[in-house]
């Protein structure tokens, strides 16, 4: 393969070397510089039609729109020239025209670029007198809610379902000022992949109905995390407001998700928030459960485990740290997945929703759980530990006359008479590890909300409980599981923590096997 040639440029005074065909403006982030822009967007086609990108070029005759632009060597460009800054206002002016001041009423308040640009950049004072034009709020279908009067007409939703989700149900309709985004007749916004024209709008005019009225956005903490809900790992963030979920958006990465994520993954969120949880350690206590501290509890799930032999079914929801803890508990383990439609992005490579609605299948896998559909081969004298499975769809007459001991969020209902120990553990958002996505990529995940109670990240229950029954671990926190588990796994040897980042970093074999392909 030739190497690409190098183009060298300066942008404000500083030195940028690129690849040839770079845009300015890409260019331009290379060295922390942001020129402004509204229509263009680095996953879609260059449309040039906002303007706003407008920047100084050296003997050029002319402004030139820096997304359209390629670089060319020994070029020249400033991006706050008078020249440049007065072509910037004037665009915002033009775009302000018939933008309502929606600003205290509007979603994207505290995260709009036109917010941004019309204070860094725009006028102090409108000198436009006439009444704004007015359009009804539309739906669009699906979670998304149009209003027209807050659009720029970036067409940025239009190009993405044209371009990436490859389903043309949007177009810009009437022309002039009484120009809209509108959508074909019978058309909706039902694709699996439409929610992202709402995180690709600049401004509030596509509008998520589920996060409608939640929250502002100076009101929400955020946490880099892992979409729980297919093995595809969608990198996202997860906001939280007084300690609940209310939304959770895709973080880039390109070798994952791109800026994507799917309707499903980030509107099945809720369940994270259930209030049904297990908070505090169980035990029987004279004939029925009662809630006692975790050293007792902890001392009763040993006891039962010590000398028998081990069922341990557990859910593909959990991270590899716990997986890689629970394995070491002995005898059989084995996990169930729900399944559904596969809907893939056409527009990018590799990127869809996948059939497996568990976000680490491979990581059980790779830690020596067998996928199965039912419960079976269970002894009366064995101990089965249920890790994070609500035995939803499952005959628990397969449970026969084994010991139960609950490692979960919840106690699946029906069993609690049977139920020997009940220890309450996190769930993903709730404590920080690790996923690996069905390409053998592992990816970190950052805890978001606190947990309930006194419940505990099951590697750390887990911890305790291999320390009661002879297998020293003395586990602080999920990095040093993590360096055990790489330690003992040859298929993830040579991992951690720091080399991961928040991209995350495939296994060594796959990445092989990439390189190979």
């Amino acid at each position: 393969m030739p190497d690409t040639k190098m183009i060298s440029l300066t942008i404000e005074g500083r030195a940028v070397t690129v690849p040839e065909g770079t845009s300015i403006l890409e260019a331009a982030k290379t060295v922390g510089i942001l020129i402004p822009h509204y229509c263009y967007h680095p996953a879609l086609p260059v449309a040039g039609v906002c303007r706003m990108c407008l920047v100084d070029v050296e003997k050029a005759p002319k402004l030139a729109p820096a997304c359209a632009t390629a670089v060319a060597d020994g070029q020249v460009i400033s991006t706050r020239t008078e020249k440049a800054l007065e072509a910037r206002k004037g665009v915002l002016e033009m775009l302000l025209i018939n933008h309502p001041l929606d600003c205290p009423i509007c979603d994207q308040s505290g995260e709009c670029e036109l917010q941004d640009y019309t204070y860094q950049e725009g006028r102090q004072d409108s000198r436009y007198r006439e009444p704004k034009r007015f359009n009804p709020v539309e739906d669009f279908g699906g979670d998304v809610v149009y209003v027209p009067n807050r659009c720029i007409l970036c067409t940025r939703c239009v190009r993405f379902m044209d371009d990436v989700a490859h389903d043309p149900v949007l177009s810009v309709s009437e022309r002039g000022d009484r120009a809209v985004i509108g959508k074909f007749d019978g058309a909706d916004l039902t694709h699996e992949w439409a929610s992202n024209v709402v995180d690709l709008c600049p401004v509030g005019a596509l509008l998520s109905k589920d996060f409608l009225n939640k929250a502002r956005a100076w009101e929400l903490d955020r946490s880099a995390s892992i979409c729980p809900n297919c093995t595809q790992g969608c990198n996202a963030i997860i906001e939280t407001r007084d300690n609940q979920v209310v939304r959770m958006r895709p973080r880039a990465n390109p070798d994952v998700n791109a800026y994507f994520m799917c309707d499903t993954g980030r509107l099945d969120y809720r369940w994270i928030n259930r209030t049904d949880r297990l908070e505090q350690p169980m035990m029987h206590v004279n004939g029925a459960l009662a809630a006692v501290d975790w050293e007792p509890a902890l001392a009763a799930a040993a006891a039962a485990l010590r000398g028998k032999r081990a069922v341990v079914l557990a859910s593909p929801m959990l991270s590899n740290e716990s997986l890689f803890l629970l394995s070491r508990l002995g005898g059989r383990g084995v996990f169930r997945v729900a399944q559904g439609p596969e809907a893939p992005l056409e527009g990018v490579p590799d990127l869809a929703l996948r059939a497996d609605r568990a976000a680490n299948v491979r990581g059980a896998e790779e830690m020596g759980f067998s996928r199965t559909a039912a419960l079976s081969g269970v002894g009366a004298g064995d101990v089965v530990v249920i890790a994070d499975d609500d035995l939803e769809g499952l005959d628990t007459a397969a449970l026969g006359g084994a010991t139960l001991i609950v490692m979960g969020t919840t106690l699946p209902e029906g069993i609690a008479g049977r139920v020997a120990v009940a220890l309450p553990t996190t769930n993903f958002s709730e404590e920080e590890g690790t996923f690996t996505n069905l390409r053998g990529r592992v990816q970190r995940f950052m805890q978001a909300r606190a947990a309930p109670g006194l419940a505990r990240p099951m590697w750390y229950a887990l911890t305790d409980l291999l320390a009661l029954l002879g297998q020293p671990s003395a586990y602080f926190i999920a990095s040093e599981v993590f360096d055990a588990l790489a330690a003992a796994k040859p298929s993830y040897a040579g991992m951690a923590y720091d080399t991961l980042g928040l991209r995350g970093s495939p296994l060594p074999a796959a990445q092989a096997a990439g390189r190979s392909a």
